[in-house]
């Protein structure tokens, strides 16, 4: 007893590639190709505008508090610093205050790289580009 397997019916693929040369097939291959590049492109630069407007609002209102939290440090600096002289001289208590400070920027400054760190960039553009099969990329890419 022979079992034959049915043939499957010939999809719209099988269609086009009996209908169309090598050449048209190819052809629309590299359209195809194009388009979704341009459309990659077109997606990382959406992304990279919009990050780049949040990064700039973000900056500019933290400016904002930066000067005017500098003026109630300024003072409350001053009036730490009259209060300490008072009792240990206004040279000593200068330095202690700018001790103080430098302090607190070291403290800054390091939670300051840790939050830019945290920065994701373009997390679809990345994604998506990667769903590039291995085949279309250029050989330096192909691991």
């Amino acid at each position: 007893m022979s079992s034959q397997v049915p043939e499957t019916p010939p999809t719209a693929a099988h269609a086009k590639a009996d209908t169309n040369s090598l050449g048209e097939l190819l052809g629309e291959v590299t359209r195809d190709l194009s388009t979704l590049m341009r459309q990659e492109l077109e997606l990382a630069k959406a992304e990279a505008k919009q990050s780049a407007t949040r990064a700039g609002k973000g900056g500019g209102m933290l400016a904002g508090a930066g000067v005017a939290g500098h003026f109630v440090l300024a003072f409350l600096s001053l009036a730490l610093w009259w209060a300490l002289g008072t009792l240990i001289g206004l040279g000593w208590s200068a330095v202690v205050v700018a001790v103080i400070w430098g302090i607190i920027a070291a403290v800054l400054a390091s939670v300051g790289r840790k939050e830019l760190k945290k920065i994701k960039g373009m997390p679809q553009t990345v994604e998506t580009v990667q769903e590039i099969p291995p085949t279309l990329k250029p050989n330096g890419e192909n691991r």
